[in-house]
C-alpha cells in the first residue's frame, strides 16, 4: 500500500484546448476565443465519459441544454496568470514559474540577418531558406523539394516564440536535423534577443505525392529559470514519467522516465497501460500535442472536434484501468481555437478535472482558480513536497 492519499496521480495537459473567457483575453488579443465551443459547432461532439464527469458545467458545447446535476469529478476553470500564452509557459506554471516577460518572437520580420549567418556556418555552410512566419504544412509545400534536392535548410517560425528546421528523414536522416537543431539552440541561446523559448526539429517524409510530418520531431527547449516541482518530486523518490513532449518541454529537467512524441491515442495508450499496472508512487505527465499542432495551429476545426471525441474513448478506458487510490488531473496549457483569426494560440480559460474512485463528493468548483499552479500543488500535497507559488492549493477540498 502507498503511504500517500493516491498513490499514482495521471496529469494529462490537453495541449491547446480552451475554454473561452478570462480577464486578459483582450489583453491578448484573443477577445471571444472559444476552442471548446467553436470546434463543437463546426462537428457535434461525442463525449459520454467526459460529460459524466463533468465538462459540460465549465465548458460550453453546442446543442448542450442538460444538466449535470451530480458529476463523477471536481471540474473548474483556471486562468492563468504567466504574461505569455504558449507551450512552455503553461506547463512551467504549473511546476512553479511564473513567467514575466515573454521569449521573443520572429513573427513580423524572420530573424535577423546575423542570426541566419551563424545558423548557416553551423549547418555546415549550407543554403537558409523560409526565414519567415508560416505555416508548417505551407512552408513544406513551397520549399520541401528545393530542400530534398539542394539541401538547403528550411528554417521559419510559429505564431509562438520557435525556431524551427525542416529536415527530410531519407535525404538528410534526423540524426543530422538534431545535430542541427542543437547547434541552433545553443547559438539562439547565446544572445538575450535570439533566446527564443523552443528550437524544434521537424522531419518529414514525401510519400505518395505529398509531404507528410513525422513524429520523429524533437523540442530543444530553453532550460527552466527556476526551480521545478518535478525536481522535488525526484527528490522523494517519487517516479516522474514524462508521455509525449513533456521531457523536452522541461529539458529533461526532473523527469525520470521518457516516452518520446507520439499520436494523442498512443500518449494515452502509455498512460492506460501504466493505470494497468501494479507500479507504486508515481506522477505520469502526459502532453497530448494534436489539439494544437495537427488542428489549432492549422486552424482544422473539424479534425480538432474529431480530436476531442477520439480523447474521450482514451478516458474511459484509462478510468476503468485505474485503481481505487489513482488520481487523475486533466488541464490544458493555453488555448488555440481553430476558428479563430490567424493561426495563433488563444489566451482563453483552460478547463480542470480532478477525478479518482474514491471521491465521495465531487463537484463543480464555483469559483476559477488563479494560476496552472493549482494542478502542481495537487501533486506537491499529495506527495508531500513544497508547494509552488503559481496557484492555489485546494487539496483539502478533494474530498
Amino acid at each position: 500500500m502507498s503511504k500517500f492519499k493516491f498513490n499514482r496521480i495521471f496529469l494529462i495537459i490537453t495541449d491547446g484546448l480552451g475554454i473561452g473567457y478570462e480577464p486578459r483575453q483582450e489583453e491578448f488579443g484573443d477577445k471571444g476565443a472559444n476552442s471548446f465551443l467553436h470546434a463543437s459547432e463546426v462537428l457535434p461532439l461525442n463525449i459520454p465519459n467526459w460529460t459524466k464527469l463533468g465538462i459540460t458545467e465549465v465548458a460550453q458545447i453546442a446543442g448542450h441544454v442538460a444538466r449535470n446535476k451530480h458529476p463523477l469529478a471536481y471540474v473548474g476553470k483556471i486562468y492563468e496568470q504567466s504574461n505569455a500564452k504558449d507551450t512552455l509557459t503553461g506547463h512551467w506554471e504549473m511546476m512553479g514559474i511564473f513567467t514575466k516577460i515573454p521569449c521573443p518572437l520572429f513573427i513580423d520580420h524572420g530573424f535577423p540577418k546575423e542570426l541566419i549567418d551563424e545558423l548557416s556556418k553551423a549547418f555546415d555552410g549550407r543554403k537558409i531558406i523560409g526565414n519567415r512566419h508560416a505555416s508548417g504544412m505551407q512552408i513544406l509545400e513551397e520549399l520541401g523539394h528545393q530542400h530534398m534536392e539542394k539541401g538547403d535548410m528550411i528554417v521559419y517560425t510559429s505564431p509562438d516564440s520557435t525556431l524551427q528546421i525542416c529536415g527530410d528523414e531519407k535525404t538528410l536522416g534526423i540524426e543530422k536535423l538534431n545535430e542541427y537543431a542543437k547547434k541552433a539552440r545553443a547559438i539562439c541561446s547565446s544572445r538575450p534577443e535570439w533566446n527564443i523559448a523552443r528550437v524544434i526539429s521537424r522531419p518529414f517524409v514525401f510519400e505518395d505525392g505529398k509531404f507528410i510530418r513525422t513524429f520523429n520531431r524533437h523540442d530543444f527547449a530553453i532550460k527552466p529559470t527556476a526551480h521545478l516541482l518535478l525536481e522535488d518530486l525526484q527528490k522523494a523518490h517519487i517516479e516522474t514519467i514524462g508521455v509525449g513532449k513533456i521531457h523536452d518541454i522541461f529539458s529533461g529537467i526532473g523527469i525520470d522516465k521518457v516516452y518520446g512524441p507520439a499520436s494523442d491515442n498512443e500518449n494515452m495508450d502509455i498512460a492506460i497501460d501504466i493505470a494497468s499496472s501494479k507500479s507504486q508512487n508515481q506522477l505520469i505527465f502526459v502532453n497530448l500535442v494534436q489539439f494544437d499542432s495537427h488542428f489549432g495551429h492549422r486552424r482544422d476545426a473539424y479534425g480538432y472536434s474529431q480530436n476531442i471525441s477520439n480523447l474521450d474513448v482514451k478516458l474511459g478506458k484509462l478510468i476503468n484501468a485505474m485503481k481505487e487510490d489513482d488520481l487523475l488531473i486533466m488541464t490544458s496549457d493555453h488555448g488555440n481555437d481553430p476558428t479563430f483569426k490567424g493561426a495563433d494560440h488563444t489566451r482563453e480559460a483552460l478547463p480542470l478535472t480532478i477525478y479518482s474512485k474514491l471521491f465521495k463528493q465531487p463537484h463543480v468548483l464555483k469559483t476559477p482558480l488563479k494560476g496552472l499552479g493549482t494542478v502542481g500543488n495537487i501533486i506537491a500535497r499529495n506527495f508531500n513536497v513544497p508547494l509552488v507559488s503559481t496557484g492555489e492549493d485546494i487539496f483539502d477540498e478533494l474530498i
